[in-house]
């Protein structure tokens, strides 16, 4: 042993990254290449009648223009293929003439420069024939609602269900019930780089693009779908990516410029093509988060044993179904939160909406689901003049504990040492926090949650990780070198990966050489999502270098091996009863706030925030905590200050001006980050999925702070100065 693995080795990329070295999509340039500018809808509901592209291809230095007739099969879908590459008349997919929201793409313009480009795309004319437009998800779902998909009969994307125990009969022995209807908002990614990518054919004439994304081999696979072209002539290569969050997990740019250099090389033009989005093309045309609406109803005896819950939850999908169905899984399993509840009924839809699109976003509808699962715990110690922290002890999953789906929990559940660690820490700083002198206007108040989340695929997905490693030397190894396609959207994944390898080689770090991201060189990695790659890619670099070492060993030169990384199999809900073993393994987290809210303004300041997370195995420390303080950032976002407002599906806060993200003066004053290590049994050294932990029950700690501080539940938020004065009484 090498002892890397645990070690705070400095990032690969910090240098380029300091330096401005390291090249993002929007940085590559390559010769004679021309500029892409995406005509979008700009409107909600419409159906296009007809696309007059004249004055647009008569502009002087325009080099085409391309509908949805040059796309040859017109859909895509990392879930199921309903949405249009481009939108309008004369390509193959039955109504593809239709936009449903205002990101919809309806025409590309290549020109000679960007200029050109925008000034070109200002000159196509659209018809449009308007539809009723649907932004109210719950009068979506009603039989006489205009449908955004006809083919479909519904705008109900998908429905899941849990039936555990008997809850009617449960909630008649409870001593204490507690009701709530929560709202969460949808979320803005505002990762660093707004969407961007370079395309063109190599020298194998593959159409290869070059983009930030979190999946290359599904941005391959949907591409080479788009264009009716065999896998092998799509080459997907990610270069340095400006944060990604589930927001570059869909497409964006990728088939677009696909198309485009595909279609310009049948036109006999081999030019590349690039594209950068403005901030504003990025808020309008990519998804958020989704929002959710929670009724829920929870029991519990005097002795503080919950005994039934019952939730219903509404999820708005905006206009396609992007990753709806795969997020509402998780927010149907976590909405109960991390507790052993005999009797449960969950009843949970995704719909489809004319509001901005929603999809992937950290933590997949565990913020959502645990927020009022945690509010419904807080309430109820409240009703039962139990500590908040001693309720969760009494009903805390462990062990062996049976889940709404109706199975256990995979070994390794340390859900009761993170809620204990957390509050130890906590009962310190409120000791110490006692004495401050506090101005009259100023009340503050500390509030706890906690949380749980799978790592990896859920219910059925297809799960695996590949890596190869080649060995070379001759009496001994002098270079490895590893080949693996995940992605580093600044979590620091491509450093861990060498630690892995460098670790189980018995190597230097120098001495591993990494080619990654790359469709032509790796084999399939699977997505950069759900807290999953450090736990896959471990997995599956250990057993790649495991059967190397075994080949130098038998003195193959070099000594190359391939491996599959395959986890437990999960399986998906029953669509009666919900019954499901639904991950193979989990992450658990609890957090502590304490709260300022200014009684005159309205305005909510963090100003400690305690999180507790089991990561099984820290593989960098330093970066585990940089992930921590990161999540609890966006998250604190999410809670106090992201407000995002539509009107009748048209985005109001398309910039970063009107839509306000944390700033250095918004973030918590103080972070901890409690690094637990207790390991999980099946990955890679010990270490757990940890990337989504630390955001998830962050909005429902908040508000249990300012419930403290003011005496008002607040069941919807970002706590925004306005929503507090109102909740306060005050406007």
């Amino acid at each position: 042993m090498t002892e890397i693995v645990g070690k705070s080795v400095t990032r690969l990329d910090a240098a380029g990254k300091v330096t401005g070295q390291a090249l993002y999509p929007g940085d590559i340039n390559l010769p004679e290449q021309a500029y892409m500018k995406i005509l979008f809808a700009g409107r909600p509901h419409a159906i296009i009648k007809a696309i007059d592209t004249r004055k647009a291809e008569a502009l002087p230095g325009v080099i085409a223009v391309f509908t949805a007739k040059d796309v040859p099969n017109n859909e895509y879908g990392l879930i199921m293929p309903d949405q249009p590459v481009l939108c309008g008349p004369g390509s193959n997919k039955p109504y593809a003439e239709r936009v449903r929201w205002v990101g919809d793409q309806v025409a590309l313009v290549v020109a000679e420069s960007e200029t050109i480009a925008a000034q070109a795309r200002d000159l196509i004319q659209v018809e449009y024939e308007d539809l009723p437009v649907v932004t109210d998800m719950l009068a979506a779902m009603e039989p006489d609602a205009p449908l955004l998909h006809p083919d479909k009969g519904s705008n109900v994307i998908l429905r899941y269900r849990i039936r555990k125990g008997d809850v009617e009969a449960a909630f008649k022995t409870a001593d204490v019930i507690v009701e709530g209807v929560y709202d969460t908002p949808m979320q803005e990614h505002a990762y660093l780089q707004p969407e961007a990518g370079l395309a063109y054919l190599d020298e194998e004439g593959r159409v290869t693009v070059i983009v930030g994304g979190q999946w290359t081999h599904e941005d391959q696979e949907q591409i080479a779908h788009a264009l009716n072209l065999p896998l092998e002539q799509v080459r997907v290569i990610y270069p340095a990516i400006g944060g990604a969050f589930g927001g570059r997990e869909d497409m964006s740019v990728q088939i677009v410029l696909g198309l485009a250099v595909w279609r310009l090389a049948q036109r006999g033009i081999h030019r590349p093509v690039k594209i950068v989005w403005s901030r504003e093309e990025s808020m309008l045309a990519h998804h958020k988060r989704h929002p959710y609406h929670i009724k829920t109803r929870w029991g519990a005896t005097r002795d503080g044993k919950l005994v039934a819950a019952e939730v219903a939850l509404y999820a708005d999908a905006g206009g396609y179904a992007y990753t709806s169905t795969k997020v509402q899984g998780n927010a149907t399993l976590m909405c109960t939160g991390p507790y052993e509840i005999p009797n449960v009924k969950v009843d949970s839809a995704s719909i489809y909406t004319n509001n901005m699109v929603t999809g992937a976003f950290r933590g997949f509808g565990g913020p959502q689901g645990l927020f009022a699962a945690e509010q419904q715990m807080n309430k109820l110690a409240e009703k039962l003049g139990l500590d908040p922290v001693e309720l969760r002890r009494r009903n805390l999953v462990k062990e062996g504990s049976i889940l709404s789906v109706g199975t256990p929990l995979p070994p390794g559940v340390s859900m009761g040492k993170v809620v204990e660690k957390c509050f130890e820490r906590m009962e310190e700083l409120q000791k110490a926090g006692q004495n401050r002198p506090t101005p009259k206007a100023i009340k503050r108040g500390w509030g706890f949650a906690c949380g749980f989340k799978n790592v990896g695929f859920s219910f059925g997905a297809p799960e695996h990780c590949m890596a190869t490693i080649e060995l070379h030397g001759n009496g001994r190894i002098e270079k490895a070198i590893l080949y693996h396609a995940g992605a580093e959207v600044g979590q620091g994944s491509h450093t861990a990966f060498v630690q892995f390898a460098a670790e189980t080689l018995g190597l230097p770090m120098e001495k591993v050489q990494l080619v990654a991201s790359d469709t032509a060189t790796s084999g399939n990695s699977g997505s950069v999502s759900a807290s999953r790659m450090t736990f896959m890619a471990g997995n599956a670099i250990k057993g790649a270098c495991e059967q190397a070492l075994e080949k130098w060993k038998n003195e193959e030169r070099p000594a190359i091996a391939t491996y599959q990384y395959r986890p437990p199999r999960t399986t998906p809900l029953d669509p009666e009863t919900g019954k499901s073993d639904p991950n193979f393994a989990y992450g658990y987290v609890a957090e502590a706030v304490e709260a300022e809210v200014d009684t005159e303004t309205g305005l909510v300041r963090l100003l400690n925030v305690i999180c507790a997370d089991d990561v099984g195995k820290a593989v960098n420390p330093q970066q585990v905590q940089g992930q921590i303080e990161g999540a609890v950032v966006q998250a604190a976002g999410y809670a106090v200050l992201e407000n995002m407002i539509q009107r009748e599906g048209r985005l109001l806060t398309d910039k970063l001006s009107t839509y306000l993200i944390p700033t250095v003066l918004d973030i918590p004053e103080n972070v901890e980050s409690l690094i637990l290590e207790y390991a999980d049994p099946i990955g890679p050294y010990g270490a757990r999925g940890m990337g989504e932990m630390p955001y998830l029950p962050l909005a429902a700690a908040v508000t249990a702070a300012v419930r403290a501080a003011t005496g008002v539940w607040f069941d919807e938020f970002p706590l925004t100065p306005e929503r507090v004065l109102r909740g306060l009484g005050k406007l």
